[in-house]
């Protein structure tokens, strides 16, 4: 299945009467982005530059990005300095969060929490009176009695197993917390379901780089998409003001796991529970996957979200599972991963389809081959 023609895509996502005047001076929030210069926070700024709705964006990050519609400031975001860059800004949209499976998991939660913390604080000290976060459904946890979609309200049952996801619940648990410590600033989370385009490389995309899609034995996986392009609009929704409190985005519905495989035609390599878990373990304990045992609960078990919220304030998904599963399977064409580590086309060719079989199975003396004739 192929996507729909760019430009058909983009004339559906561009917001409501962009053709239209820019409201008088002193009409529309003042927008700050921080992690704008790429990925997401890229999209969403050159999108709210270019709404009537939206008066002016404040960009932030680190380096200069390609948005010349925007006021930039170049910083880092535990910057204490931020709150004086916050100056006159009506909402903060809070993006830089590093969920690089390749950073140093100390080093990744130290800078999500303390750049939250001090996005947060800075934002109240400068009269910001919304602040925007956004952090993944995994917070709900994959779970097999987790019910068919999830609502909005249910139980945050995820642990700190999987990549990141310790983060994204302390991230929400400080968001629950600023408005008590500071009162007059509101806070909106978003919750994508599995985040694809833009460049998102997560261990879920990772996924379908496998020569095989694993299915560990008596699971039921259920696959339901994000597209970037919802995302942005979703967070465009929450900047107006249009929902508030806790927010799911995703594609309506969900796939299950045989139409996913019949789908992207990958086929499927089964394993036992014990043995699929047992062998991700020691892969990650011994530095040959990027990925912790935590990940595979995440394609064993549902955890679907309605998007009830954002439906009762009139947002539509643009893109479909199916749509998002081609745009993925088009993104990840040429690149060959084997139990969530990414190889380059010699070493891929050396482990070969079974090399996912071999690896998982915990010997990874494949990839160990694969090392030494790279270096070679």
């Amino acid at each position: 299945m192929s996507s729909p023609d760019p430009q058909v895509r983009a004339a559906r996502n561009a917001p409501a009467d962009a053709s239209s005047a820019r409201p008088p001076a002193g009409r529309g929030p003042v927008v700050a982005v921080t992690g704008a210069a790429s990925g997401v926070g890229a999209l969403l700024t050159e999108r709210l530059a270019a709404s009537p709705e939206i008066r002016q964006v404040v960009a932030l990050d680190e380096r200069r990005g390609d948005c010349a519609a925007a006021r930039w400031h170049v910083l880092d975001i535990r910057d204490p300095a931020l709150a004086e860059r916050l100056r006159g800004v009506d909402v903060v949209v809070h993006l830089a969060v590093d969920l690089d499976l390749e950073t140093d998991p100390a080093a990744r939660t130290a800078y999500n929490v303390r750049g939250t913390q001090t996005v947060l604080t800075a934002s109240a000290a400068a009269g910001v009176r919304r602040v925007v976060l956004c952090t993944s459904a995994m917070v709900y946890g994959a779970l097999p009695d987790n019910e068919l979609p999830l609502a909005e309200d249910a139980e945050l049952r995820a642990t700190a197993e999987a990549t990141a996801v310790g983060d994204l619940l302390e991230i929400e648990r400080l968001g629950r917390r600023a408005p008590r410590a500071h009162p007059g600033l509101n806070v909106t989370v978003l919750r994508p379901a599995v985040l694809v385009g833009g460049g998102t490389d997560t261990a879920l995309t990772r996924y379908f780089e496998s020569p095989r899609l694993l299915v560990v034995a008596g699971s039921r996986p259920a696959w339901q998409f994000c597209h970037v392009d919802d995302l942005c609009s979703a967070l465009e929704y929450a900047v107006l003001e249009k929902v508030e409190g806790e927010v799911a985005v995703g594609c309506d519905g969900w796939l299950e796991q045989e139409e996913v495989e019949d789908l992207s035609g990958i086929r499927r390599m089964e394993l036992p529970s014990a043995v699929a878990l047992g062998a991700a373990a020691r892969l990650h304990r011994i530095g040959l996957t990027p990925s912790p045992a935590g990940d595979l609960a995440y394609t064993m078990y549902p955890w679907v979200v309605s998007g009830s919220r954002l439906h009762d304030a009139g947002w539509r998904a643009r893109w479909s599972n199916e749509e998002v599963l081609a745009e993925l399977l088009a993104e990840v064409a040429g690149r060959h991963t084997v139990a969530g580590r990414r190889l380059g086309r010699k070493d891929a060719t050396a482990a070969g389809a079974a090399g996912a079989t071999v690896a998982l199975l915990g010997t990874a003396a494949v990839i160990r081959r694969a090392r030494r004739a790279r270096r070679r």
